[in-house]
C-alpha cells in the first residue's frame, strides 16, 4: 500500500481523539448513552476542525455492536466497515458535486429502504451549503420526518448559506478553532509514536501557522518531516511555513526602537532574499508587537502570546518600548497591511513604513505639535469670543439711558448687550401652532448635522420654543451665544434657508436669550390671557385631571405642556 498523509493515518476513530471539541463530543456521547439520538445533525465550523471525522464516529457509535460509554468499539465488523467505507449503510455525499435537485430526489427515494447490515442508515452530506435552493426544498420534508432507521448528518464551513428552514430541523453543533497548544500536543503524540525526533518549538510554530485547523497542521508537519533530515528543527518549520524567526523579529524591533532605518531595511531585505512574502512579514510583525504589548501589560500572560518567544532580547525590548509607541506601531503596520492588499508594489510599501516607524520621534513630535495646535485654536476661539463680548459692552454704554426708559414700557427686558426683537417674537407667538413647533423639534437634529462645525457649536445650548408659518423662535441659554449667532450673517442666512425649505414657506429665525424669553413670554400671556384661556378650555374640555388642577392651584400658576 502506498504512503498515506498523516492527517489520513491519524484521523480520529473515536470521540476521545477529536481534539479541541469537548463541548461536541461530550454531548454526543451522553446522547448515545441515554438513547436520545436525533434524526438530523448539523456540524458547522472552520476547515480541519473535525466535522467529518465526528460524523463518521457518530455513524459508527449508533451502529456499533459493542459500544462503550458512547464510544464505538472499532473492533466489530460494522465499525471496521464504516471506517474503510465497505458498508453501504453509511453514505458519504459531497454536496459540491451533487448539488442538483435530482441527486436529492434520489436520496429521498432511497431512504425508505431499510439498511442492509447496520441498525441505522446514515447519510453524511459534506459541504451542504453548496446545494441549490431547489435541492434544499426537496430535502425539507425528508429531513424533518425521515424513516426511523435513517439519520442525516450535514457538515458545512458556511452555515449562513443554509436556509433557516433546514437549520431549524437539525441539532446544530458549532466546531471551534483548535487552540495552538492542543494542536502541538497532538503533533507531539503523533511524532512520539512514529519515532521522529523533533524540536518542541518547531511544533508550536506549525500549530500557530495552522490557525486552528488540525488538518492544516498535520499537512504542514508532513512537509516539514519530509524536508528535515534526521530531526525536525525550528529552521525547517520556518522554511516550510514561510514564517520569520524570532531573531529577525527582534532585530526589526530593535532597529525601530533605536531609530536605525538602515538596519531595519537591511533586515527586511535579508528576509526577502530568503523568499519571505512581504504580506507574511507584516502579519508576523503585527502579531509580534501585539505579543510585546501583552507581555508588557502583564508578564504572567505568557500562555496568550501567539508569535513571540520570551527570551532575554524580548524582555529587554518590552522594557524599552513605551505603550503609546507600540500602539502607534501597530496602527501604522495595520494601515500598511491594508494598503499592501491593493498594490503591486507591496515591498515598497513595507520599506516606506519601516523607515517611517524607525523615525518614531519625528512622528511623536508631529503628533504633539498637532495637539498643541488644537489647543491654541481653542484658546484663540475663546479669546475672540471675549473680545466680541467686550466690544458689545462698549457699544451698549451710550444707550444705557434709553434702556432705563424702556424698563417702564409694557415689555420690560433686563439690561444686557443683546436685545431680542420683541415685536417679531410676539407676532410669532400670536400665530404659533404646536404642529409647527413639533415639526421644527423633530427635524432639529438633522438641521444641526447639516451645519458646519463652527455653526452647530453656536446651537449647543439652544432649542426651538415657538414656531409659526413665518418665523421660528430659538431660545439660547447664554446671552453671549445668542448674540454671536444672530450677529453671524452667514449662520442666519443658512438657518433661514433650511427653515424655509422645511416649511415650504419663507421663515425667519429669531434668537432670544433665556432670561429675555421668560419676560417676553410672561408679558405676552398676560396680555392675551383671555385668548389663551379660551384655547386652553377648548383643549381640556374632556380632560378632568387638568380641570381639577386648575381648581386647586389657579390659572396663574398652571402651565400646560404638550
Amino acid at each position: 500500500m502506498g504512503y498515506q498523509a498523516l492527517y489520513r493515518v491519524w484521523r480520529p476513530q473515536n470521540f476521545e481523539d477529536v481534539v479541541g471539541q469537548k463541548h461536541v463530543t461530550k454531548t454526543l456521547q451522553n446522547a448515545l448513552m441515554q438513547g436520545k439520538i436525533s434524526h438530523a445533525y448539523l456540524f458547522t465550523g472552520p476547515r480541519g476542525t473535525g466535522k467529518t471525522s465526528a460524523a463518521k464516529i457518530l455513524a459508527k457509535a449508533v451502529n456499533c455492536v459493542n459500544p462503550q460509554s458512547g464510544e464505538p468499539c472499532n473492533e466489530c465488523d460494522i465499525c471496521k466497515g464504516i471506517s474503510d467505507g465497505s458498508i453501504p449503510d453509511c453514505i458519504e455525499i459531497d454536496a459540491a458535486s451533487n448539488s442538483g435537485v435530482n441527486e436529492i430526489r434520489d436520496i429521498r427515494d432511497k431512504v425508505k429502504y431499510a439498511p442492509n447490515v447496520a441498525k441505522y442508515k446514515v447519510y453524511i452530506i459534506d459541504e451542504v451549503h453548496m446545494l441549490s435552493i431547489e435541492a434544499f426544498n426537496a430535502l425539507l420534508k425528508t429531513l424533518e420526518e425521515p424513516p426511523k432507521h435513517v439519520i442525516f448528518i450535514l457538515a458545512t464551513t458556511e452555515p449562513h448559506k443554509i436556509p433557516s428552514t433546514i437549520i431549524s430541523r437539525c441539532q446544530r453543533f458549532d466546531f471551534k478553532r483548535i487552540p495552538p497548544q492542543a494542536i502541538a500536543d497532538r503533533m507531539q503524540h503523533i511524532l512520539n509514536n512514529s519515532g521522529q525526533a523533533y524540536e518542541e518549538e518547531a511544533l508550536h510554530l506549525i500549530a500557530r501557522v495552522a490557525e486552528g485547523g488540525m488538518r492544516d497542521a498535520l499537512s504542514l508537519l508532513d512537509q516539514a518531516v519530509s524536508f528535515s533530515e534526521n530531526k525536525l528543527t525550528v529552521q525547517d518549520a520556518l522554511l516550510i511555513t514561510g514564517s520569520i524567526s524570532q531573531q529577525k523579529l527582534n532585530e526589526l524591533a530593535m532597529a525601530i526602537i533605536e531609530e536605525e532605518p538602515e538596519k531595519s531595511i537591511q533586515t527586511l531585505h535579508d528576509l526577502l532574499s530568503e523568499g519571505k512574502d512581504p504580506s507574511r512579514i507584516i502579519e508576523d510583525l503585527i502579531t509580534y508587537f501585539r505579543d510585546l504589548l501583552l507581555y508588557q501589560s502583564s508578564p504572567g500572560m505568557k500562555d496568550y502570546l501567539e508569535r513571540a518567544i520570551v527570551d532575554e532580547t524580548f524582555i529587554r525590548l518590552a522594557e524599552s518600548f513605551a505603550k503609546d509607541r507600540i500602539f502607534h506601531i501597530i496602527h501604522e503596520l495595520n494601515r500598511a497591511q491594508q494598503e499592501m492588499k491593493w498594490t503591486n508594489h507591496a515591498k515598497i510599501y513595507l520599506e516606506v513604513y519601516l523607515v517611517k516607524l524607525s523615525q518614531g520621534e519625528t512622528e511623536t513630535l508631529n503628533s504633539s505639535v498637532k495637539e498643541q495646535i488644537d489647543l491654541l485654536n481653542d484658546k484663540i476661539l475663546s479669546l475672540e469670543q471675549e473680545i466680541q463680548k467686550l466690544k458689545n459692552l462698549k457699544t451698549s454704554q451710550p444707550y444705557e439711558q434709553e434702556e432705563s426708559v424702556k424698563k417702564q414700557s409694557t415689555h420690560p427686558i433686563q439690561k444686557g448687550t443683546f436685545k431680542a426683537p420683541v415685536g417679531k417674537i410676539e407676532n410669532i407667538l400670536a400665530n404659533a401652532t404646536k404642529q409647527n413647533l413639533h415639526m421644527v423639534r423633530s427635524n432639529w437634529g438633522q438641521l444641526l448635522e447639516k451645519l458646519k462645525r463652527s455653526h452647530s457649536a453656536l446651537l449647543n445650548d439652544a432649542e426651538p420654543v415657538a414656531a409659526s408659518d413665518r418665523g421660528c423662535v430659538v431660545k439660547f441659554k447664554y446671552e453671549i451665544h445668542c448674540q454671536m449667532a444672530m450677529n453671524n450673517g452667514e449662520f442666519v442666512q443658512i438657518m433661514n434657508s433650511m427653515l424655509t425649505k422645511l416649511f415650504q414657506k419663507q421663515v425667519e429665525l429669531i434668537g432670544v436669550p433665556e432670561d429675555q424669553w421668560i419676560v417676553i413670554r410672561k408679558s405676552f400671556l398676560s396680555q392675551h390671557r383671555d385668548l389663551v384661556k379660551g384655547q386652553s378650555n377648548e383643549q381640556t374640555e374632556d380632560e378632568p385631571l387638568i380641570e381639577e388642577a386648575r381648581k386647586l392651584v389657579g390659572e396663574d400658576l398652571l402651565e400646560i405642556k404638550d
